[in-house]
């Protein structure tokens, strides 16, 4: 019975808070977080994608899906595999469940273990848990940027800096 109630807790809580994502990051905040992408998009030939995302749709909720699989959609609807050299990383929030997801393209993947980017997520936690969406997000854009600095580093010999995921975040 408790998982039933758990379950139809979770449905109601997304049906009621369906709503644009907009009023959890405010304008300024987004633009401090495009900015930190951009930014760390400087010191490595990786990519960044963030999409926040208010609640599940429906399709979602009523198989009790987990946010982990909203996120890996999300990250292929984004094209946030489709880089050159296969070094996107979607970093995706559900603000209902507080939970944070980080999917990686399979070059990241290659070199960054599941533990490592489960500890990554874990660390981000009670900044969710308390709201603070804006301070959790800049912290996952530091974690993953410090990885992609290692494993794909920018250079004077890499290739000239190309964008090919635009900074800003996505809300949903």
């Amino acid at each position: 019975m408790g998982h039933w109630l758990q379950r139809w807790g979770r449905q109601l809580r997304h049906r009621f808070l369906e709503r644009d994502a907009s009023y959890a990051l405010p304008d300024d905040a987004r633009q401090r977080l495009a900015h930190a992408i951009a930014a760390s998009e400087a010191k490595h030939s990786g990519q960044i994608r963030v999409y926040v995302e208010s609640a599940l749709p429906w399709s979602y909720i009523r198989r009790d899906a987990p946010a982990r699989e909203r996120a890996v959609m999300q990250f292929g609807k984004q094209r946030v595999w489709d880089t050159e050299h296969n070094n996107g990383v979607l970093i995706y929030l559900l603000l209902t469940d507080h939970a944070i997801e980080i999917v990686a393209d399979r070059g990241v993947s290659r070199c960054i273990s599941g533990p490592e980017w489960q500890a990554m997520v874990n660390s981000l936690a009670t900044d969710l848990r308390s709201g603070q969406y804006e301070k959790a997000l800049l912290a996952a854009i530091g974690q993953v940027s410090r990885h992609l600095e290692l494993q794909f580093p920018r250079n004077a010999q890499s290739a000239p800096s190309t964008n090919e995921l635009d900074d800003g975040l996505l809300l949903g």
